[in-house]
Protein backbone atom coordinates (compact mmCIF):
# COMPACT_ATOMS: atom_id res chain seq x y z
CA UNK A 1 0.00 0.00 0.00
CA UNK A 2 1.63 3.42 -1.29
CA UNK A 3 2.77 5.61 1.90
CA UNK A 4 0.39 8.47 -0.20
CA UNK A 5 -2.66 6.28 0.86
CA UNK A 6 -5.13 7.80 3.31
CA UNK A 7 -5.47 6.07 6.93
CA UNK A 8 -8.18 5.95 9.13
CA UNK A 9 -7.70 4.23 12.60
CA UNK A 10 -11.07 3.77 14.37
CA UNK A 11 -11.28 3.22 17.91
CA UNK A 12 -13.95 0.51 19.02
CA UNK A 13 -15.36 -1.67 16.78
CA UNK A 14 -18.93 -1.59 17.95
CA UNK A 15 -22.35 1.05 16.98
CA UNK A 16 -20.35 3.85 16.25
CA UNK A 17 -17.49 3.11 15.42
CA UNK A 18 -18.28 0.07 12.87
CA UNK A 19 -21.06 2.44 11.46
CA UNK A 20 -18.23 4.92 10.66
CA UNK A 21 -15.79 2.17 8.91
CA UNK A 22 -18.37 0.39 6.85
CA UNK A 23 -20.11 3.67 5.47
CA UNK A 24 -16.16 5.25 5.27
CA UNK A 25 -15.54 2.06 2.88
CA UNK A 26 -18.73 2.45 0.82
CA UNK A 27 -17.53 6.12 0.15
CA UNK A 28 -13.75 5.18 -0.43
CA UNK A 29 -12.44 1.93 -1.78
CA UNK A 30 -8.75 3.24 -1.73
CA UNK A 31 -8.43 4.20 1.79
CA UNK A 32 -6.44 2.30 4.38
CA UNK A 33 -9.29 1.64 7.23
CA UNK A 34 -8.38 0.15 10.96
CA UNK A 35 -10.52 -0.94 13.45
CA UNK A 36 -9.14 -1.93 17.09
CA UNK A 37 -11.34 -3.09 19.60
CA UNK A 38 -9.82 -4.07 23.16
CA UNK A 39 -12.54 -7.04 23.39
CA UNK A 40 -13.38 -10.10 21.76
CA UNK A 41 -16.20 -9.50 19.32
CA UNK A 42 -16.83 -6.56 17.47
CA UNK A 43 -20.48 -5.53 15.61
CA UNK A 44 -22.68 -7.54 17.86
CA UNK A 45 -25.81 -6.59 18.49
CA UNK A 46 -25.58 -5.66 22.80
CA UNK A 47 -28.88 -4.34 23.18
CA UNK A 48 -30.31 -7.84 22.40
CA UNK A 49 -28.13 -9.25 25.43
CA UNK A 50 -30.48 -8.64 27.91
CA UNK A 51 -32.84 -11.03 26.17
CA UNK A 52 -30.10 -14.33 25.79
CA UNK A 53 -30.36 -14.20 29.27
CA UNK A 54 -33.90 -14.93 29.64
CA UNK A 55 -33.64 -17.48 26.36
CA UNK A 56 -35.81 -15.27 24.42
CA UNK A 57 -33.56 -15.09 22.45
CA UNK A 58 -32.48 -18.70 22.26
CA UNK A 59 -29.09 -18.35 20.05
CA UNK A 60 -26.24 -16.34 21.27
CA UNK A 61 -24.85 -16.78 18.04
CA UNK A 62 -27.53 -14.86 16.70
CA UNK A 63 -26.13 -11.66 18.27
CA UNK A 64 -22.99 -11.94 16.58
CA UNK A 65 -23.34 -9.77 13.73
CA UNK A 66 -20.19 -10.09 11.81
CA UNK A 67 -16.59 -11.38 12.79
CA UNK A 68 -13.04 -9.96 11.60
CA UNK A 69 -13.03 -11.72 8.33
CA UNK A 70 -16.44 -11.36 7.36
CA UNK A 71 -15.71 -7.94 7.59
CA UNK A 72 -12.43 -7.58 5.94
CA UNK A 73 -14.06 -10.00 2.95
CA UNK A 74 -16.94 -7.84 2.29
CA UNK A 75 -15.40 -4.26 3.28
CA UNK A 76 -11.71 -4.84 3.43
CA UNK A 77 -11.33 -3.74 7.11
CA UNK A 78 -8.22 -4.56 9.21
CA UNK A 79 -10.19 -5.16 12.16
CA UNK A 80 -7.63 -6.53 15.25
CA UNK A 81 -9.74 -7.50 18.03
CA UNK A 82 -7.78 -8.12 21.55
CA UNK A 83 -6.02 -4.77 20.43
CA UNK A 84 -6.13 -1.59 22.65
CA UNK A 85 -5.33 1.67 21.82
CA UNK A 86 -3.10 3.77 24.71
CA UNK A 87 -1.54 6.88 23.66
CA UNK A 88 -2.23 9.10 20.75
CA UNK A 89 0.43 11.59 19.35
CA UNK A 90 -1.20 14.44 17.72
CA UNK A 91 1.86 15.95 16.39
CA UNK A 92 3.38 13.01 14.71
CA UNK A 93 -0.29 11.46 13.82
CA UNK A 94 -0.12 8.49 15.33
CA UNK A 95 -1.77 6.07 17.78
CA UNK A 96 0.13 3.11 20.08
CA UNK A 97 -2.06 0.04 19.86
CA UNK A 98 -0.83 -2.58 22.31
CA UNK A 99 -1.61 -6.39 21.80
CA UNK A 100 -4.10 -7.20 24.71
CA UNK A 101 -2.90 -10.95 25.33
CA UNK A 102 1.13 -10.45 24.77
CA UNK A 103 1.64 -6.65 25.50
CA UNK A 104 2.99 -5.68 22.68
CA UNK A 105 3.13 -2.51 21.56
CA UNK A 106 3.03 -0.96 17.54
CA UNK A 107 2.74 2.36 16.01
CA UNK A 108 0.36 3.22 13.73
CA UNK A 109 0.13 6.48 11.54
CA UNK A 110 -3.30 7.95 10.56
CA UNK A 111 -4.30 10.86 8.36
CA UNK A 112 -8.15 10.52 10.68
CA UNK A 113 -8.80 9.10 13.80
CA UNK A 114 -12.25 7.91 14.98
CA UNK A 115 -12.99 7.80 18.91
CA UNK A 116 -15.70 5.63 19.62
CA UNK A 117 -14.07 3.20 22.42
CA UNK A 118 -17.74 3.61 24.29
CA UNK A 119 -18.30 3.59 28.76
CA UNK A 120 -17.44 1.96 31.27
CA UNK A 121 -20.37 0.58 33.45
CA UNK A 122 -20.36 1.92 37.08
CA UNK A 123 -20.30 -0.55 40.18
CA UNK A 124 -20.86 0.26 43.67
CA UNK A 125 -17.28 0.85 45.77
CA UNK A 126 -19.06 -0.95 48.76
CA UNK A 127 -18.88 -4.21 46.14
CA UNK A 128 -15.59 -3.75 44.43
CA UNK A 129 -14.25 -7.36 44.05
CA UNK A 130 -17.04 -9.24 44.70
CA UNK A 131 -17.63 -12.08 42.27
CA UNK A 132 -21.14 -12.24 42.35
CA UNK A 133 -21.34 -9.13 40.57
CA UNK A 134 -22.00 -8.36 37.18
CA UNK A 135 -22.34 -5.60 34.26
CA UNK A 136 -23.72 -6.14 31.12
CA UNK A 137 -21.75 -4.17 28.21
CA UNK A 138 -20.25 -6.99 25.96
CA UNK A 139 -20.13 -10.62 24.87
CA UNK A 140 -17.44 -11.98 27.29
CA UNK A 141 -19.99 -10.17 30.35
CA UNK A 142 -22.85 -11.75 28.68
CA UNK A 143 -20.89 -15.38 28.89
CA UNK A 144 -19.83 -14.91 32.79
CA UNK A 145 -23.44 -14.25 33.41
CA UNK A 146 -25.02 -17.01 31.92
CA UNK A 147 -22.13 -19.61 33.60
CA UNK A 148 -23.22 -17.54 36.80
CA UNK A 149 -26.48 -18.59 35.98
CA UNK A 150 -25.93 -22.39 35.31
CA UNK A 151 -24.14 -22.39 39.15
CA UNK A 152 -25.69 -24.22 41.94
CA UNK A 153 -24.84 -24.58 45.44
CA UNK A 154 -25.23 -27.72 47.14
CA UNK A 155 -26.91 -28.99 44.54
CA UNK A 156 -29.54 -26.42 43.94
CA UNK A 157 -29.94 -22.99 41.58
CA UNK A 158 -29.37 -19.79 42.67
CA UNK A 159 -32.25 -18.02 43.44
CA UNK A 160 -31.99 -14.34 44.61
CA UNK A 161 -31.02 -11.94 42.23
CA UNK A 162 -30.68 -8.35 42.94
CA UNK A 163 -30.28 -5.47 40.22
CA UNK A 164 -28.69 -2.25 41.21
CA UNK A 165 -30.42 0.85 39.20
CA UNK A 166 -33.71 1.00 37.66
CA UNK A 167 -33.03 2.57 34.46
CA UNK A 168 -33.54 0.88 31.22
CA UNK A 169 -30.78 -1.60 31.65
CA UNK A 170 -31.88 -2.40 34.96
CA UNK A 171 -35.44 -3.13 34.00
CA UNK A 172 -34.60 -5.17 30.89
CA UNK A 173 -32.56 -7.40 33.41
CA UNK A 174 -35.12 -7.51 35.91
CA UNK A 175 -37.49 -8.98 33.53
CA UNK A 176 -35.39 -11.55 32.00
CA UNK A 177 -34.55 -12.82 35.14
CA UNK A 178 -38.10 -12.79 36.28
CA UNK A 179 -38.47 -15.13 33.01
CA UNK A 180 -35.78 -17.60 33.72
CA UNK A 181 -37.37 -17.85 37.09
CA UNK A 182 -35.09 -16.10 39.64
CA UNK A 183 -36.83 -14.01 42.87
CA UNK A 184 -35.62 -10.55 41.77
CA UNK A 185 -35.20 -7.00 43.79
CA UNK A 186 -34.50 -4.03 42.23
CA UNK A 187 -32.48 -1.66 43.94
CA UNK A 188 -32.66 1.96 42.98
CA UNK A 189 -31.11 4.97 44.84
CA UNK A 190 -33.40 7.35 43.01
CA UNK A 191 -37.52 7.89 44.08
CA UNK A 192 -38.67 6.22 41.40
CA UNK A 193 -38.14 3.73 38.39
CA UNK A 194 -37.11 5.26 35.14
CA UNK A 195 -35.95 8.38 35.50
CA UNK A 196 -36.24 9.97 32.44
CA UNK A 197 -40.02 9.71 33.21
CA UNK A 198 -41.92 12.26 35.47
CA UNK A 199 -42.95 10.74 38.83
CA UNK A 200 -46.98 10.62 37.96
CA UNK A 201 -45.65 8.65 34.34
CA UNK A 202 -43.16 6.10 35.96
CA UNK A 203 -45.79 5.14 38.70
CA UNK A 204 -47.77 2.75 36.82
CA UNK A 205 -45.01 1.16 34.96
CA UNK A 206 -43.31 0.65 38.82
CA UNK A 207 -46.58 -1.16 39.78
CA UNK A 208 -46.76 -3.81 36.95
CA UNK A 209 -43.41 -4.27 37.61
CA UNK A 210 -44.19 -4.87 41.72
CA UNK A 211 -47.47 -6.51 40.04
CA UNK A 212 -45.36 -9.12 38.09
CA UNK A 213 -43.02 -10.39 41.48
CA UNK A 214 -40.48 -8.21 41.67
CA UNK A 215 -39.68 -6.66 44.66
CA UNK A 216 -38.41 -2.36 44.31
CA UNK A 217 -36.57 -0.73 46.99
CA UNK A 218 -36.33 2.64 46.02
CA UNK A 219 -34.19 5.55 48.00
CA UNK A 220 -31.70 3.13 48.91
CA UNK A 221 -28.25 1.90 47.97
CA UNK A 222 -26.23 -0.89 48.48
CA UNK A 223 -23.64 0.19 51.40
CA UNK A 224 -21.74 -3.83 52.17
CA UNK A 225 -22.31 -7.40 50.79
CA UNK A 226 -21.00 -10.54 52.66
CA UNK A 227 -21.08 -13.86 50.61
CA UNK A 228 -24.87 -14.39 50.74
CA UNK A 229 -26.60 -10.61 51.29
CA UNK A 230 -26.21 -6.96 50.74
CA UNK A 231 -26.75 -4.70 53.37
CA UNK A 232 -29.01 -1.64 52.21
CA UNK A 233 -28.39 2.40 53.38
CA UNK A 234 -31.48 2.03 55.52
CA UNK A 235 -30.45 -0.91 57.45
CA UNK A 236 -32.54 -4.07 55.64
CA UNK A 237 -30.32 -7.05 54.34
CA UNK A 238 -31.30 -8.63 51.04
CA UNK A 239 -30.66 -12.33 50.03
CA UNK A 240 -28.36 -12.04 46.64
CA UNK A 241 -26.94 -15.08 45.14
CA UNK A 242 -26.13 -12.97 41.90
CA UNK A 243 -25.49 -9.25 41.64
CA UNK A 244 -26.45 -6.60 38.92
CA UNK A 245 -24.83 -3.32 38.45
CA UNK A 246 -26.64 -1.10 35.98
CA UNK A 247 -26.45 2.16 37.90
CA UNK A 248 -25.02 3.82 34.65
CA UNK A 249 -21.80 4.46 32.76
CA UNK A 250 -19.13 6.84 32.64
CA UNK A 251 -17.23 7.96 29.01
CA UNK A 252 -14.34 5.85 28.13
CA UNK A 253 -12.53 9.05 27.66
CA UNK A 254 -9.12 8.97 29.43
CA UNK A 255 -7.21 7.97 26.34
CA UNK A 256 -8.64 11.42 24.32
CA UNK A 257 -7.94 13.32 27.89
CA UNK A 258 -4.55 12.32 28.18
CA UNK A 259 -3.90 13.18 24.49
CA UNK A 260 -4.83 16.72 25.11
CA UNK A 261 -8.04 16.79 23.83
CA UNK A 262 -10.95 18.98 25.34
CA UNK A 263 -13.59 17.34 27.64
CA UNK A 264 -17.13 18.18 28.12
CA UNK A 265 -18.79 18.96 31.41
CA UNK A 266 -19.85 15.70 31.84
CA UNK A 267 -16.68 13.70 30.95
CA UNK A 268 -16.86 12.80 28.02
CA UNK A 269 -15.35 14.11 24.68
CA UNK A 270 -16.23 17.08 23.77
CA UNK A 271 -17.26 17.59 19.75
CA UNK A 272 -18.77 19.84 16.99
CA UNK A 273 -22.01 19.63 15.00
CA UNK A 274 -19.43 17.40 12.49
CA UNK A 275 -17.95 15.45 15.55
CA UNK A 276 -14.67 16.64 14.98
CA UNK A 277 -12.78 17.00 18.58
CA UNK A 278 -10.10 19.94 19.53
CA UNK A 279 -8.25 18.72 17.38
CA UNK A 280 -9.95 18.69 13.43
CA UNK A 281 -7.85 15.26 12.39
CA UNK A 282 -9.35 13.29 15.34
CA UNK A 283 -13.66 12.26 15.80
CA UNK A 284 -15.59 10.80 18.54
CA UNK A 285 -18.94 9.33 18.44
CA UNK A 286 -21.34 6.84 20.67
CA UNK A 287 -21.37 7.08 24.46
CA UNK A 288 -17.66 8.66 24.97
CA UNK A 289 -18.75 11.72 23.09
CA UNK A 290 -21.10 14.80 24.47
CA UNK A 291 -24.26 15.09 22.21
CA UNK A 292 -26.00 18.95 21.40
CA UNK A 293 -28.74 18.93 23.20
CA UNK A 294 -31.87 19.80 21.13
CA UNK A 295 -33.88 21.54 23.79
CA UNK A 296 -30.79 23.22 25.61
CA UNK A 297 -28.06 23.48 22.86
CA UNK A 298 -25.96 22.27 25.83
CA UNK A 299 -23.43 19.34 25.82
CA UNK A 300 -25.12 16.21 27.11
CA UNK A 301 -24.26 12.26 27.96
CA UNK A 302 -26.93 10.31 26.00
CA UNK A 303 -25.42 6.74 25.61
CA UNK A 304 -28.02 5.15 23.20
CA UNK A 305 -27.27 2.90 20.52
CA UNK A 306 -29.65 4.68 17.43
CA UNK A 307 -27.05 7.79 18.06
CA UNK A 308 -24.17 6.02 17.94
CA UNK A 309 -24.93 4.29 14.59
CA UNK A 310 -26.30 7.48 13.37
CA UNK A 311 -23.03 9.88 14.28
CA UNK A 312 -20.42 6.95 13.06
CA UNK A 313 -22.28 7.59 9.76
CA UNK A 314 -21.84 10.90 9.66
CA UNK A 315 -18.67 11.01 10.21
CA UNK A 316 -17.66 8.91 7.36
CA UNK A 317 -19.72 11.36 5.33
CA UNK A 318 -17.59 13.58 6.77
CA UNK A 319 -14.27 12.26 6.27
CA UNK A 320 -14.63 10.66 2.71
CA UNK A 321 -16.14 14.28 1.72
CA UNK A 322 -12.85 16.38 3.25
CA UNK A 323 -11.68 17.99 -0.34
CA UNK A 324 -13.77 16.37 -2.60
CA UNK A 325 -17.65 17.52 -3.75
CA UNK A 326 -19.60 15.35 -1.04
CA UNK A 327 -20.65 18.05 1.43
CA UNK A 328 -19.97 17.65 5.04
CA UNK A 329 -23.53 17.73 6.83
CA UNK A 330 -23.81 18.61 10.60
CA UNK A 331 -25.68 16.14 12.52
CA UNK A 332 -29.44 16.89 14.49
CA UNK A 333 -29.45 18.20 18.22
CA UNK A 334 -29.98 15.33 20.38
CA UNK A 335 -33.35 13.86 21.71
CA UNK A 336 -32.41 10.86 23.55
CA UNK A 337 -35.51 9.08 22.65
CA UNK A 338 -35.86 6.11 24.03
CA UNK A 339 -38.04 2.89 25.12
CA UNK A 340 -38.56 -0.08 26.95
CA UNK A 341 -40.66 -3.05 27.98
CA UNK A 342 -41.37 -5.36 30.72
CA UNK A 343 -43.45 -7.92 30.40
CA UNK A 344 -46.55 -6.47 27.84
CA UNK A 345 -46.31 -2.80 29.31
CA UNK A 346 -44.49 -0.07 27.85
CA UNK A 347 -42.39 3.45 28.43
CA UNK A 348 -40.75 6.07 25.91
CA UNK A 349 -39.90 9.43 26.40
CA UNK A 350 -38.09 12.23 24.06
CA UNK A 351 -36.80 14.96 25.05
CA UNK A 352 -36.45 16.34 28.05
CA UNK A 353 -39.26 15.92 31.49
CA UNK A 354 -40.90 18.71 33.38
CA UNK A 355 -38.98 17.48 36.76
CA UNK A 356 -35.46 18.50 34.76
CA UNK A 357 -37.08 21.62 33.01
CA UNK A 358 -38.55 22.74 36.10
CA UNK A 359 -34.83 22.47 38.27
CA UNK A 360 -34.00 24.73 35.17
CA UNK A 361 -35.95 27.42 35.96
CA UNK A 362 -37.67 27.23 32.19
CA UNK A 363 -40.91 27.79 32.02
CA UNK A 364 -43.52 25.02 31.03
CA UNK A 365 -46.91 24.27 29.40
CA UNK A 366 -47.83 20.56 30.54
CA UNK A 367 -50.55 18.28 29.23
CA UNK A 368 -51.79 14.43 30.62
CA UNK A 369 -53.83 12.83 28.15
CA UNK A 370 -55.57 9.03 28.43
CA UNK A 371 -56.98 7.94 25.10
CA UNK A 372 -57.06 4.05 23.62
CA UNK A 373 -54.58 3.56 22.24
CA UNK A 374 -57.36 2.62 18.67
CA UNK A 375 -61.10 2.99 18.49
CA UNK A 376 -62.81 1.97 21.45
CA UNK A 377 -65.20 -0.11 19.08
CA UNK A 378 -62.82 -2.28 18.11
CA UNK A 379 -62.18 -4.79 19.89
CA UNK A 380 -58.78 -4.79 22.25
CA UNK A 381 -58.32 -1.02 22.62
CA UNK A 382 -56.01 -0.08 25.85
CA UNK A 383 -55.40 2.81 27.76
CA UNK A 384 -52.46 4.72 27.09
CA UNK A 385 -51.06 7.94 29.59
CA UNK A 386 -49.28 10.05 27.20
CA UNK A 387 -47.57 13.89 28.83
CA UNK A 388 -46.45 16.13 26.56
CA UNK A 389 -44.12 19.23 27.68
CA UNK A 390 -44.02 22.32 25.56
CA UNK A 391 -42.52 25.78 25.62
CA UNK A 392 -45.67 28.24 26.42
CA UNK A 393 -43.37 31.13 24.60
CA UNK A 394 -42.80 29.91 21.37
CA UNK A 395 -44.86 26.62 21.08
CA UNK A 396 -41.91 24.67 21.15
CA UNK A 397 -41.90 20.85 21.92
CA UNK A 398 -39.69 19.96 25.03
CA UNK A 399 -40.36 16.31 25.88
CA UNK A 400 -42.81 13.72 25.80
CA UNK A 401 -43.59 10.59 27.95
CA UNK A 402 -46.12 7.71 26.78
CA UNK A 403 -46.73 4.27 29.27
CA UNK A 404 -49.62 1.60 27.97
CA UNK A 405 -49.67 -1.76 26.56
CA UNK A 406 -49.83 -0.94 22.60
CA UNK A 407 -49.27 2.37 20.78
CA UNK A 408 -46.35 3.85 22.73
CA UNK A 409 -43.46 3.36 20.00
CA UNK A 410 -45.57 4.84 17.52
CA UNK A 411 -47.02 7.89 19.49
CA UNK A 412 -43.25 8.76 20.84
CA UNK A 413 -41.61 8.18 17.36
CA UNK A 414 -44.44 10.74 15.95
CA UNK A 415 -43.68 13.11 18.62
CA UNK A 416 -39.92 12.50 18.39
CA UNK A 417 -40.71 13.05 14.39
CA UNK A 418 -42.41 16.50 14.70
CA UNK A 419 -39.31 17.40 17.35
CA UNK A 420 -36.87 16.95 14.66
CA UNK A 421 -38.78 18.92 12.38
CA UNK A 422 -39.29 21.91 14.04
CA UNK A 423 -42.93 21.19 14.07
CA UNK A 424 -44.73 23.63 17.28
CA UNK A 425 -46.88 21.90 19.57
CA UNK A 426 -50.15 22.81 18.24
CA UNK A 427 -49.01 21.62 14.65
CA UNK A 428 -49.65 18.13 16.21
CA UNK A 429 -53.38 18.92 15.72
CA UNK A 430 -52.89 18.74 12.03
CA UNK A 431 -50.72 15.62 11.44
CA UNK A 432 -52.11 13.44 9.29
CA UNK A 433 -51.76 9.97 10.59
CA UNK A 434 -53.15 6.55 9.10
CA UNK A 435 -56.10 5.72 10.44
CA UNK A 436 -58.29 2.78 10.95
CA UNK A 437 -60.21 1.68 13.54
CA UNK A 438 -57.84 -1.37 14.79
CA UNK A 439 -54.67 1.05 14.09
CA UNK A 440 -55.96 4.24 16.03
CA UNK A 441 -58.69 6.75 15.92
CA UNK A 442 -60.08 9.41 13.64
CA UNK A 443 -58.57 12.25 16.39
CA UNK A 444 -55.52 10.24 16.69
CA UNK A 445 -53.93 10.38 20.31
CA UNK A 446 -51.04 12.84 18.92
CA UNK A 447 -53.62 14.88 17.44
CA UNK A 448 -55.80 15.40 20.58
CA UNK A 449 -52.44 16.58 22.33
CA UNK A 450 -52.00 19.36 19.90
CA UNK A 451 -55.71 20.32 19.89
CA UNK A 452 -55.03 20.52 24.36
CA UNK A 453 -52.09 22.70 23.42
CA UNK A 454 -54.02 24.79 20.64
CA UNK A 455 -56.23 25.63 24.06
CA UNK A 456 -53.89 25.84 26.51
CA UNK A 457 -51.98 28.56 24.32
CA UNK A 458 -55.30 30.67 23.40
CA UNK A 459 -56.03 30.41 26.90
CA UNK A 460 -59.39 29.27 26.68
CA UNK A 461 -58.71 26.07 28.87
CA UNK A 462 -57.27 27.19 32.08
CA UNK A 463 -55.52 24.12 34.00
CA UNK A 464 -53.89 23.36 36.97
CA UNK A 465 -51.42 20.40 37.18
CA UNK A 466 -51.45 17.53 40.42
CA UNK A 467 -48.70 18.74 41.95
CA UNK A 468 -50.55 22.44 42.00
CA UNK A 469 -53.44 21.11 43.48
CA UNK A 470 -53.18 20.97 46.94
CA UNK A 471 -51.71 24.83 47.23
CA UNK A 472 -55.02 25.45 45.56
CA UNK A 473 -56.97 23.74 47.83
CA UNK A 474 -55.23 25.00 50.80
CA UNK A 475 -55.97 28.93 48.99
CA UNK A 476 -59.98 28.32 49.18
CA UNK A 477 -60.49 26.63 45.50
CA UNK A 478 -63.28 24.34 45.69
CA UNK A 479 -62.95 20.79 44.09
CA UNK A 480 -65.63 19.68 41.96
CA UNK A 481 -65.78 16.14 40.35
CA UNK A 482 -67.99 15.87 37.53
CA UNK A 483 -67.29 12.15 36.38
CA UNK A 484 -70.16 9.63 35.76
CA UNK A 485 -71.09 7.84 39.10
CA UNK A 486 -70.26 4.66 37.44
CA UNK A 487 -66.43 6.45 37.66
CA UNK A 488 -66.49 6.84 40.87
CA UNK A 489 -65.59 3.40 42.35
CA UNK A 490 -62.15 4.42 41.45
CA UNK A 491 -61.66 6.24 44.52
CA UNK A 492 -62.00 10.24 45.32
CA UNK A 493 -59.68 13.00 45.39
CA UNK A 494 -60.30 14.14 48.98
CA UNK A 495 -62.13 17.00 49.80
CA UNK A 496 -64.24 16.68 46.40
CA UNK A 497 -67.73 17.42 45.80
CA UNK A 498 -69.33 14.97 43.22
CA UNK A 499 -72.05 16.83 40.29
CA UNK A 500 -71.93 14.84 37.38
CA UNK A 501 -71.13 16.93 33.94
CA UNK A 502 -75.25 16.76 32.59
CA UNK A 503 -76.46 17.99 35.93
CA UNK A 504 -74.16 21.02 36.15
CA UNK A 505 -77.03 23.62 34.08
CA UNK A 506 -79.34 22.76 36.52
CA UNK A 507 -76.74 22.65 39.91
CA UNK A 508 -74.06 25.07 39.15
CA UNK A 509 -76.13 27.91 41.43
CA UNK A 510 -74.98 25.32 44.16
CA UNK A 511 -71.59 26.04 43.59
CA UNK A 512 -69.46 28.52 45.87
CA UNK A 513 -67.96 31.88 44.71
CA UNK A 514 -64.65 31.92 43.85
CA UNK A 515 -62.09 29.78 42.10
CA UNK A 516 -63.66 26.20 41.13
CA UNK A 517 -61.33 23.17 40.47
CA UNK A 518 -63.50 20.86 38.32
CA UNK A 519 -61.58 17.16 37.27
CA UNK A 520 -62.98 14.21 35.47
CA UNK A 521 -61.91 10.70 34.84
CA UNK A 522 -58.69 11.86 32.40
CA UNK A 523 -60.21 15.42 31.39
CA UNK A 524 -62.14 15.83 28.26
CA UNK A 525 -65.21 15.76 30.49
CA UNK A 526 -63.79 18.51 32.76
CA UNK A 527 -63.03 20.58 29.91
CA UNK A 528 -66.63 20.38 28.61
CA UNK A 529 -67.39 21.25 32.19
CA UNK A 530 -65.47 24.02 32.14
CA UNK A 531 -66.57 25.45 29.66
CA UNK A 532 -70.15 25.46 30.53
CA UNK A 533 -69.37 26.67 33.72
CA UNK A 534 -66.95 29.63 32.46
CA UNK A 535 -69.76 30.50 30.21
CA UNK A 536 -72.12 30.53 33.37
CA UNK A 537 -70.06 32.80 34.83
CA UNK A 538 -67.94 30.69 37.33
CA UNK A 539 -63.94 31.33 37.73
CA UNK A 540 -63.16 27.34 36.93
CA UNK A 541 -59.54 25.91 35.82
CA UNK A 542 -59.23 22.32 34.89
CA UNK A 543 -57.31 19.55 36.41
CA UNK A 544 -55.09 18.36 34.03
CA UNK A 545 -55.43 14.55 33.30
CA UNK A 546 -57.94 14.45 35.66
CA UNK A 547 -58.55 11.34 38.19
CA UNK A 548 -56.00 8.78 36.76
CA UNK A 549 -53.22 11.42 36.35
CA UNK A 550 -53.82 12.35 40.34
CA UNK A 551 -54.15 9.03 41.65
CA UNK A 552 -50.64 8.35 39.09
CA UNK A 553 -48.79 10.79 41.36
CA UNK A 554 -50.45 8.98 44.30
CA UNK A 555 -49.21 6.25 43.46
CA UNK A 556 -45.70 7.56 42.64
CA UNK A 557 -45.39 8.50 46.61
CA UNK A 558 -46.50 5.55 47.79
CA UNK A 559 -44.15 3.50 45.85
CA UNK A 560 -41.63 5.44 47.13
CA UNK A 561 -42.25 5.27 50.51
CA UNK A 562 -43.36 1.20 50.32
CA UNK A 563 -46.58 2.20 51.68
CA UNK A 564 -50.61 1.87 50.29
CA UNK A 565 -52.24 4.67 48.63
CA UNK A 566 -56.07 5.42 50.69
CA UNK A 567 -58.35 7.51 48.90
CA UNK A 568 -62.26 8.16 50.30
CA UNK A 569 -64.88 5.32 49.28
CA UNK A 570 -67.55 6.45 47.16
CA UNK A 571 -69.78 6.59 50.24
CA UNK A 572 -67.85 9.58 51.15
CA UNK A 573 -68.27 11.65 48.83
CA UNK A 574 -70.34 14.78 48.71
CA UNK A 575 -72.99 14.88 46.27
Amino acid sequence: MSENTPVTVIVGGVAGGMSAATRLRRLDEERQIIVVERGEHVSFANCGLPYHVSGTIASRDSLLLQTPAALAQRFRLDVRVHTEAVAIDRAARTITLRDVATGTETSQRFDTLVLSPGATPNTPAALAGDARVHTLRDVADLDRIMESLAATVEDAPLQNAVVLGGGYIGVELAENLVARGLSVTIVQRGPQLLSPLDAEMAAPFADHVVESGVALRLGVEVTAGDAESLTLSDGSVLPADLVFSAIGVRPASGLAAESGLALGPHGGILVDELHRTSDPAIFAVGDVAEKTDAATGEPRLLPLAGLANRHGRAVADTIAGLGSSLPATPSPRALGTAIVGFRGLTAASTGWNERELRAQGRPVRVMHSHPLSHAGYYPGAQMLSIKLIVDPASDRILGAQAVGRDGVDKRIDVIATAMSAGLSASALADLELAYAPQYGSAKDPVNLLGYLNRNRAAGTDATLQWHELEAALDSGAFLLDVRAPGQLAEGLIPGATHIPVEQLRERHHELPAGRIVVHCRVGQGAHTAARLLRNLGHDVVNLDGGYLTWRDAQRAHAIRDNSPVSTPTPEGATR
